[in-house]
């Protein structure tokens, strides 16, 4: 078993890294090269302007590269929790962005022949339980009403053809898709690349001031200055950027692939081959991967992630889940086991805008694969002084009480989860 993403372990890697130091004046710099600050990269260079990515890793090595390669539309939260707490406009407006992504993201594939394996494979939001399809079945009817009428509502019997498993009944949000996550991030770097944007890789920001309308950016490479900074770290966030630390809780999510899985086998678990979540607080989520592996996902344990003893703590708590849900695997082999960091907010929703002299865009809570690539693009136009089309401007983002970057409430959140799950 490696103990590596799959997503980092079968694509090419990104070859066209900046080399030499790190250095020159740019328009505008970006922290970060996930999805988030290549797509703001790649929009910022089709429009001419100078821009530099610096990224403490390499391309794709944070959240973008450790996800479970969902490309669901909707949102974290049932539509009518969103329309209580944001109010229906823009809680119409956040779903309709996050259709807004997977159709950007696929017409960015296309433009930039970008071979990731995408594909509309609709998604199943599972109901665990049978009082859960009774809270899934009033959401729908908000959502097909309201805002997308492209679901369907699944019974436990009509299921049967989807997953190999009891689940009671379904969502199915037909926008929703999947692709290989760690290819895309290549394709989009080299996209960036192409259209003049530099990236340079081993390039953590460690130091960063700003005055007289210039900023400077410092890394063990060198420094650059710009006229702005966006940051886009989300749960990787450097320890300077203190309001950001203050507002995101990283949450560890944790993923295991399994072997290539046989026609019958496949038969047996996932003949719908979409993406499936489960309808449980501390639930699961699954897909098959392009070589047939089903990648299986969750927040295992409430930590994060630090090395390979606790990834394998937490895909040994993966493995069990996995034969729980479909015991037809329970002895298959697992070929990799991984974890990443999810850059939670307090209420779940995404955060984007400005402040304190930088832009940002970061928040996702576990829906930034989909998300990231059209809020960087809003991001950069706004940034060009293009029509602010953020879907989150203005809203509230007040800090954690008592959070300064360490989550040491974590495992009180899990016991709380964990026993809603047991009563609920």
């Amino acid at each position: 078993m490696q103990f590596q993403s799959y997503w980092h372990d079968t694509a090419r890697p990104f070859a066209e890294a900046a080399q030499g130091p790190v250095e020159g004046h740019y328009d505008v710099a970006i922290i970060g090269a996930g999805f988030t600050g290549l797509a703001a990269a790649r929009q910022l260079a089709t429009a001419g302007v100078k821009v530099v990515v610096l990224e403490g890793e390499r391309v794709g090595w944070g959240a973008s590269g450790r996800n479970g390669g969902h490309l669901n539309n909707g949102l974290a939260h049932s539509f009518l929790s969103a329309k209580a707490a944001l109010g229906v406009e823009r809680a119409v407006a956040l779903y309709r962005a996050f259709d807004d992504s997977i159709d950007t993201i696929e017409a960015i594939i296309t433009a930039e022949g970008i071979d990731c394996d995408f594909r509309r494979a609709g998604k199943l939001k599972l109901a665990s339980k049978p009082q859960h399809f009774e809270a899934i079945a009033r959401n729908f009817e908000a959502v097909h009403k309201d805002v997308d009428p492209d679901t369907a509502l699944l019974t436990a019997n009509e299921l049967k053809g989807e997953v190999g498993s009891p689940f009671h009944g379904a969502m199915l949000s037909k926008k929703s898709a999947m692709m290989h996550m760690g290819r895309y991030a290549a394709g989009l770097a080299a996209a960036a690349v192409r259209h003049g944007a530099t990236i340079f890789e081993q390039a953590a920001v460690t130091g960063h001031r700003q005055g007289s309308g210039r900023h400077s950016l410092e890394t063990a490479r060198g420094t650059v200055t710009a006229d702005h900074v966006l940051v886009a770290t989300g749960a990787y966030t450097p320890s300077l950027f203190g309001y950001f630390r203050r507002r995101i809780i990283s949450v560890g999510s944790f993923l295991i692939a399994t072997r290539p899985l046989s026609d019958a086998e496949i038969d047996a678990t996932m003949p719908g081959n979409r993406t499936c979540v489960t309808s449980m607080n501390i639930g699961n989520y699954f897909r098959l991967s392009p070589d047939k592996r089903l990648i299986f996902g969750g927040r295992a344990r409430f930590s994060a992630t630090s090395d390979q003893r606790s990834d394998a703590k937490s895909g040994d708590i993966l493995r069990a889940s996995l034969a729980e849900i479909f015991p037809q695997l329970a002895g298959v082999e697992i070929d990799y086991c991984w974890g990443g960091l999810v850059d939670m907010t307090k209420d779940r929703y995404p955060r984007a805008g400005y402040v304190d002299g930088v832009w940002y865009a970061m928040g996702y809570s576990g829906h930034g694969a989909q998300l990231s690539t059209h809020l960087g693009m809003i991001m950069a136009d706004a940034i060009m002084g293009k029509a602010n089309r953020n879907p989150v401007k203005g809203l509230e983002w007040p800090a954690v009480p008592g959070h300064f970057g360490k989550p040491w409430f974590l495992p009180m959140v899990g016991l709380y989860y964990k026993t809603l799950d047991r009563f609920k």
